[in-house]
């Protein structure tokens, strides 16, 4: 039996990994920095041992599983190469895991993780399924016929991997920490779908995708009627959203979600366009989309008195517009306040204009400090400058949330790629302590 251990194993993608091998009954433990994540959890509802970094947690026999924000000169790794022990980094390990399964990656700039939860919950209705998300969660079976899991473009990362099958949500320029333009992520995307063995299922709707080239058969989805599936007769509503699915100009079936805007459209479309092809039958698909209740950090809401506070990791302007439609289309009658908190410097500058924008669609913003990263923790420009262009915004601290108070009955999405979770806590302990 393998014993694991997992540098760096807070990680989303290295939690996530971790729980699956566990899962699936492998012996696994991990180390990683002392502070907080919202990825221990599940690691510790598991039972898998979380340790300080030290090099004495490296013992012979063990399989090392490297993450990649931690460099050969870790402590731990450099014990490990010391002892000669096998040492692997991350997507190394995963692109080798997946050959025995039916894999599919889920890419593109925005909607991987829901997507993929929501992918994973509709074919596990029907086969065994492992998968991997990008929110933390991992789930393995020993059983398992397919492997769903999350294909990140940043590095380019995903040309680890060669999956059977990929979906492909859009291309958007994003991490212009690495990227030059969007002629790179095309670039990137496009050596991506010459990977793939089995088949693409590419948004039509996005102009980037309708170029991308493949070995294999490409399927298109979207609202345009160029597509091979296509949503019509969207039905919109307070509960959620009903559509008509067309293959090929031929009415396939009527499905129905629970959740709100556009983008949770097409997420559904990319589903049922794999299940389509690999034979998975259409009522467990209409049943599983029906029940899904989403993954962590995408639209989580709660109620705090008269208020309701969404939880959401949009941090790119696109991703704003559509959390923001989504709001307005559950809450109709409800003021709809942001409070935004700006994942990187490098983003904040490249997206300055574009973030203006799209917080602009709330009735009311707050800005919070920018987050650095570990890559970059300071830039040239401050919240300060993208305050200056999103009329009437206020730049919000976590020693002081009050005036979020004054907006009775409304709608408080709470967005970032950061801490922004801290944010929120406090705001809710200043309601705790007024009651």
């Amino acid at each position: 039996m393998t014993n694991y251990h997992f540098v760096g194993i807070k990680g989303s993608g290295m939690s996530a990994l971790a729980q699956i091998l566990h899962d699936m009954n492998f012996q696994v433990q991990g180390s990683d920095v002392d502070k907080r994540f919202f990825t221990q959890v599940a690691l510790e509802q598991s039972g898998i041992k979380i340790l300080p970094f030290q090099k004495e947690n490296i013992q012979p026999g063990m399989t090392i599983v490297a993450g990649n924000a931690f460099p050969d000169t870790n402590e731990e790794i450099q014990e490990a190469m010391k002892l000669g022990l096998p040492v692997i980094r991350y997507h190394r390990f995963l692109g080798d895991f997946m050959k025995r399964f039916s894999s599919i990656a889920v890419t593109g700039a925005h909607g991987k993780t829901s997507t993929t939860g929501l992918l994973a919950h509709v074919i596990s209705g029907e086969k065994p399924t492992a998968y991997l998300i990008g929110d933390g969660t991992g789930k393995g079976d020993e059983n398992a016929e397919y492997f769903v899991f999350e294909a990140c473009e940043y590095r380019r990362h995903f040309l680890s991997y060669f999956p059977d099958y990929a979906i492909m949500t859009n291309i958007d320029f994003d991490h212009p920490d690495y990227f030059a333009n969007i002629d790179d992520v095309c670039a990137a995307f496009q050596e991506m779908a010459l990977q793939v063995n089995k088949g693409i299922i590419a948004c039509g709707d996005d102009e980037h995708l309708q170029k991308i080239q493949a070995k294999v058969p490409v399927l298109f989805y979207g609202f345009g009627e160029e597509n091979d599936f296509q949503a019509r007769n969207v039905v919109k509503t307070t509960e959620g959203t009903t559509f008509d699915v067309f293959i090929r100009n031929t009415l396939f079936d009527t499905f129905s979600i629970s959740s709100f805007g556009d983008h949770n459209i097409l997420n559904s479309l990319a589903v049922i366009t794999l299940c389509h092809y690999e034979g998975i039958d259409k009522e467990v698909v209409r049943q599983q989309l029906l029940n899904f209740e989403g993954v962590k950090r995408r639209f989580s809401e709660k109620k705090a008195g008269s208020q309701i506070l969404i939880d959401d990791y949009a941090h790119h302007p696109t991703e704003i517009k559509a959390t923001i439609d989504a709001a307005r289309q559950k809450y109709p009658e409800k003021e709809i306040v942001a409070v935004f908190q700006p994942h990187t410097f490098s983003r904040t500058q490249a997206f300055l204009g574009e973030f203006a924008e799209s917080l602009s669609l709330a009735d009311k913003t707050y800005l919070c400090e920018i987050f650095g990263s570990a890559r970059e923790n300071h830039g040239k420009l401050s919240i300060q400058d993208l305050q200056a262009k999103v009329p009437e915004s206020e730049i919000i601290t976590e020693e002081d949330m009050s005036s979020l108070k004054s907006h009775d009955d409304s709608v408080i999405i709470f967005m970032g790629a950061g801490d922004i979770q801290k944010f929120q806590a406090a705001y809710e302990k200043t309601l705790q302590q007024l009651n």
